[in-house]
Formats: C-alpha cells, structure tokens, sequence
C-alpha cells in the first residue's frame, strides 16, 4: 500500500457512500479512504456503473469487496479495474449474519487457505495492490497464534497489507453493531503481528478516536484506519495533512469546508440527489462546538423536507457571516 495508508478511514456500510467521501476530502486529501463493502453479487448482477462511481476528487480511493468465490471475485475486479481506484481489500472482518450466509466476511478467518486462493484469484487479474481486512481472531479461534498462523497463510497468496480490527469477531450470539464493542480490544495483539512479520504492512483499526491515538499506535504499526469517529466528528481529519502526510496549509475552517462543498452539492442536486442523502452526512461537522445541537436541528429540519435545496447550507453560513464574519465558532 501506498503512504496513504498511514491513516485512512474504514468502509462502513451506508455512511462512507460518495458523498461523504467527497465531504472528507475537503478536509484531508491524503488520508486514504474505502467504499462501503460490495458484494460480487451485487458488483457483477446489478447497476455497475451506478456501483462503482465515484468524483475524481475522492482518490485515493480503495474498493473493498466481499466475496468467497475466487472466479466471482476475480470477474469483479476486472470489472472494476477501469474506475481509477488506488487498490483492493477483502472484508474478512465482518460478522453480519447476511454475510455469513454468503460465507464470507469474518467467518472466512476459519478457512485461511480459501483467503489466500481469493487473494491469489484477485492479484491474477490487476496490477493494483491487494490487501485484507481481518479480526484477531472469530469465536473461540483467539489465541495470538491462530492470527499469525492466518496471516501467514494469507500472505502466501500474495497480500502483504492487512487491516486488523483489534476486537475478535462472535458469529453467533452478538450483533454486528455489539461486536464492535463488546469484545475487549487488543491493541498489543497487533503491534505483536507488526514484530513477527516486519516485511508486511500492518494498519490497525478498532476504538481509535483522535488524532493523538493514531499517532500513539505509529510506534508500533505501519498505518491506523479510523471508523466511526471519522464520521461522527469529521473535522478531526482537518489536521490529518499536516500531522501524518507533511501538508504545510491550515486546515479550514468548518464554514470554509461548507462553502467548498456547496458547487458539489449543486450538481448532485442537478442529477436528482436529494439533499438529505448527502446533508445527512454533516451532522457531526460541529461535534463539540457551542451550537452543535442548533446545527444539528437546522440539518434534520430544514435539510430533510422533500425539495429541499441548496439554500439550506447557504442560508447557515449567511448566519455564520452575520454573527462572525465566517469564522469557526457557531452560534
């Protein structure tokens, strides 16, 4: 990987769509970012074109993928291979019951050899690099071991970065959305893989929710991928450039990311996005400030009602303008 990898943010289904990932890059140009996961099903029975695309300004960009079927996944990289994207990953880290189903996501960590044929199957067909995003390990398979021994298989099929969500994965008896919480994180796991394997890029993720953690875990890895954190207070990545890529300009100001983002907004408009799907976005852009709630309200309010334009963000930036000249407080 690239080093873009040093920081990225996660794919999560329904939040890092198009125009949330169009919104980050105002922030930060550098920092990597995923597409929601998509499956080969999807990719290779549905609306291609509609699937994969994306604004230029959103590279690098990496399409993550789900899949078990070393020809399915290989159709679809090729199908994908003409969209301009920086690289691929394999989700074997999630543990939906609608992804086991289709056995893949966390419960392909049980069947190392069967990564390592899928990665073998996707590097056969690009010149883009590869890589996987794993648990530490899934139901009772935990030990530090049964990772090492997974990364060590995979790898021999050709993937030399692996994501680790340092939380394992419980198949049965937890939700999606408690397994990203309810299993302890074990950072020292990955920094440990980071040792045993030193010719591999290793990017941890799991809990991370401020800059000074990432930067905290580069000791010991090669790159952090932030999630929910990125989402909810996204103007945290506002002194990504600087901190982790050498970027010498100030970061903007939430109003100066508003009025960019507005010329994006007028054309998706045009095209016949409704403005709450990218408005929804945008909630937590004042996450913290005095007047969040305020901003907050304007948004669900004013933002969600069918026809609703462009004069929603214009009209709160002319209160911005009014109260502080543009600045970054809300009032």
């Amino acid at each position: 990987m690239s080093r873009h990898a040093v920081l990225s943010v996660a794919p999560m289904l329904e939040w890092t769509d198009r125009h949330f990932r169009y919104f980050l890059r105002l922030l930060t140009e550098h920092t990597l970012l995923y597409t929601e996961m998509v499956t080969c099903g999807a990719l290779l029975h549905g609306d291609a074109a509609r699937i994969l695309a994306f604004d230029a300004r959103e590279r690098p960009l990496v399409l993550q993928l789900g899949g078990s079927d070393p020809r399915l996944l290989a159709r679809a990289v090729r199908i994908a291979d003409a969209c301009g994207f920086a690289a691929y990953n394999l989700n074997v880290g999630c543990p939906s019951d609608r992804v086991q189903e289709g056995r893949f996501g966390a419960c392909l960590m049980r069947e190392p050899e069967r990564v390592a044929e899928l990665v073998a199957a996707m590097r056969a067909v690009t010149r883009l690099p590869v890589s996987v995003k794993c648990r530490i390990g899934v139901d009772e398979r935990d030990r530090y071991d049964d990772l090492a021994a997974f990364v060590a298989t995979v790898a021999q099929g050709g993937c030399d970065t692996f994501i680790v969500h340092a939380r394992k994965a419980w198949l049965k008896g937890l939700s999606p959305k408690e397994n990203r919480t309810v299993p302890p994180l074990r950072y020292e796991l990955v920094h440990r893989l980071k040792q045993d394997f030193p010719g591999l890029t290793i990017v941890l993720n799991g809990g991370i929710d401020s800059l000074d953690q990432a930067a905290a875990h580069l000791a010991w890895v090669d790159g952090v991928m932030i999630g929910r954190a990125a989402y909810h207070n996204p103007y945290l990545l506002a002194e990504a450039d600087r901190r982790f890529f050498g970027g010498r300009r100030p970061p903007p100001s939430r109003e100066d990311v508003l009025r960019a983002y507005l010329p994006y907004v007028r054309k998706q408009l045009a095209a016949g996005v409704r403005l709450h799907a990218m408005t929804r976005h945008l909630l937590g852009l004042y996450h913290g400030q005095p007047g969040a709630r305020r901003w907050r309200r304007h948004l669900s309010g004013a933002g969600s009602r069918a026809g609703a334009g462009i004069e929603v963000l214009s009209a709160w930036l002319a209160r911005q303008e009014a109260v502080d000249g543009g600045g970054a407080n809300v009032v």
